[in-house]
């Protein structure tokens, strides 16, 4: 694995050549011709490479998970999923739009169906997002892949990413690591930029960061001064529409800002060294500013984050309500995101020790399933 370069196809991104990431998400509502828009105006904007999520509700939350906060208000996110789901013709369609003009394609699969049929498509990489890098099974099957993979790594400890990058050790395929905060919109003092050049010290990965933070300038821009080959950003047509992250995304204009900075930082990087890149942007954002988003380089939790460990990340849960006694299967078991009002459960990795044991307790349709709920009948 390269650590300061990654590559797709016959396209390398380094610090030289900063790869940006128009993440439109679910941001068309399902839309063809509104993501054909927002195609045109995140590749007009500055985008190298323009990202989606293939959706399927099932695949990431349970039905019972209810109201969850997100940055439009409170949220019915299951059925909002629902409603978001297109099938894999119209990710293609999408795919060909991007290609088309030049452009990377790249999608966020939720589970093994999407994966498939993203693989099926043909993509040339694949998107880990944060809360899914715990989940071993689906990180598994994209090793198989053999496709070059960019893994965020928001709400996250060192030994989760630890574990993610497990499966791709002895590949050879081009991974990317993404430090990211899972907080909308992210506080940007929580960033901690000088943790870029420990995580690519100590996992030997090109790194980037995944931008939730509202202004389009500090982070992107002190992120590349401080080693970041990749930067991610959502991008809408306009925040008043109703994508759900529409209110933390930039409009063409603010992403077109943002771009140009990224260039243009990284050019400075280039003639006078990361030192003199980064008091130049001292100058311009003020130190004190700064210096809070470059943070300590420690790997932790960032406060605005915190909360969501374990429960924005997968767990196992009961798929139906397992009487007591009954032995837990694949077929009455998931792995997904818990959100708020759910138990978390297990993590991923732990779902070999579960399956074939008994249920302790009567457990609830959706409630996680603890070490306690494993009996011994």
């Amino acid at each position: 694995m390269n650590k300061s370069e990654f590559s797709v196809d016959t396209r390398s991104y380094g610090n030289a050549r900063v790869l940006i990431i128009a993440e439109i998400g679910t941001g068309h509502g399902g839309d063809e011709i509104k993501a054909t828009e927002l195609i045109s105006a995140a590749i007009e904007s500055g985008a190298d490479c323009v990202k989606f999520q293939h959706v399927y509700a099932d695949e990431i939350i349970h039905r019972a998970t209810g109201l969850v906060p997100l940055p439009g208000g409170l949220t019915p996110l299951y059925d909002t999923f629902k409603a978001l789901e297109t099938g894999p013709e119209f990710m293609a369609r999408l795919k060909d739009r991007v290609e088309s003009l030049g452009a990377l394609f790249l999608c966020t699969p939720f589970g093994p169906k999407s994966a498939r049929e993203l693989r099926d498509i043909g993509v040339r990489a694949m998107k880990i997002a944060s809360p899914e890098l715990n989940y071993a099974q689906l990180i598994d099957e994209l090793a198989e892949y053999g496709l070059p993979t960019i893994l965020s790594s928001g709400v996250s400890r060192l030994c989760d990413i630890e574990n993610a990058l497990k499966p791709f050790s002895h590949t050879g395929i081009p991974i990317a690591l993404l430090h990211c905060v899972t907080a909308y919109p992210a506080p940007e003092a929580d960033y901690n930029l000088r943790m870029l050049e420990a995580l690519s010290t100590l996992f030997g990965l090109p790194v980037g960061v995944s931008d939730h933070s509202a202004d389009p300038l500090v982070v992107p821009s002190l992120a590349v001064a401080s080693g970041a080959c990749i930067i991610e950003k959502h991008i809408c047509l306009s925040r008043s529409h109703d994508g759900l992250d529409d209110p933390i995304a930039l409009p063409p204009g603010d992403f077109f800002r943002m771009a140009t900075a990224v260039r243009r930082t990284s050019r400075l990087v280039g003639e006078i060294g990361v030192t003199a890149a980064i008091n130049a942007l001292k100058n311009e954002y003020g130190a004190a500013r700064v210096e809070a988003v470059l943070g300590d380089g420690c790997k932790r939790l960032a406060p605005s984050e915190a909360s969501n460990y374990m429960r924005t990340n997968r767990s196992i849960h009961a798929r139906r309500p397992i009487a007591r006694g009954n032995l837990f299967s694949e077929d009455n078991l998931a792995i997904l995101r818990t959100e708020k009002v759910l138990r978390p459960g297990l993590e991923p990795r732990c779902l070999p020790v579960v399956l074939g044991r008994h249920a302790a307790r009567d457990i609830p349709d959706g409630e996680g399933v603890e070490w306690a709920d494993l009996g011994d009948f």
